[in-house]
């Protein structure tokens, strides 16, 4: 017994759950944040305590987070809960899970991963040349199992009038701000009617 606690506490102190490790499934949605000035931005005009998002994966009984950074990739359940901000975050996961089958979840993962390599979208088109994190989350879901999480909607619907945002949004685009651009944010996800947290 104190082997057990004595290991639990190595993997905390690598900003490692391994309770949360073992109840965590394929097709989970892992939700963050970080201290960059763009997840400040992005909390702000999302309303939202969470910037970032993943799908989690599993191989040979290893997490992985399948996610859109620079470049798009996949990383270490332990390394991608490691690197928000005090190692937090949170799940959500498919109400129905009757979707989730072994075969569709072998295609979504397949999906997600024929756009590694990707440059990260920083200026959040919904195009498939780039990828940003919570778009790639969605079209895992709504390309491979016809599920939209949530209804996309223009930058012009979110709260950009905040200098922190105005800030990011005028070095990203200058004067030309696509204020109607279909876009879809982490907060969207996160509050997805489809979605609950598992535990």
């Amino acid at each position: 017994m104190k082997f057990f606690y004595l290991l639990q506490l190595v993997f905390l102190l690598q900003g490692f759950n391994l309770y949360s490790q073992l109840k965590l499934k394929d097709g989970d949605i892992l939700f963050q944040s970080s201290n960059s000035s763009q997840s400040k931005a992005v909390e702000i005009a999302t309303n939202s305590p969470y910037s970032h998002c993943g799908i989690v994966f599993f191989e040979n009984g290893q997490g992985y987070v399948y996610e859109a950074v620079q470049p798009v990739g996949k990383r270490k359940l332990e390394d991608w809960i490691a690197s928000g901000i005090d190692g937090k975050y949170e799940v959500k996961r498919l109400k129905d899970t009757s979707m989730l089958t072994p075969e569709n979840l072998k295609i979504m993962k397949s999906y997600a991963a024929s756009h590694f390599g990707k440059n990260y979208d920083g200026c959040l088109n919904w195009s498939d040349k780039e990828m940003y994190c919570s778009e790639l989350v969605w079209k895992v879901y709504n390309e491979k199992l016809g599920i939209k999480l949530a209804k996309l909607l223009p930058l012009r619907d979110f709260n950009i009038d905040a200098i922190e945002v105005r800030r990011i949004m005028q070095k990203r685009y200058g004067n030309n701000i696509p204020y109607d651009e279909p876009m879809i944010a982490p907060s969207q996800l996160y509050n997805s009617e489809l979605l609950e947290s598992p535990y």
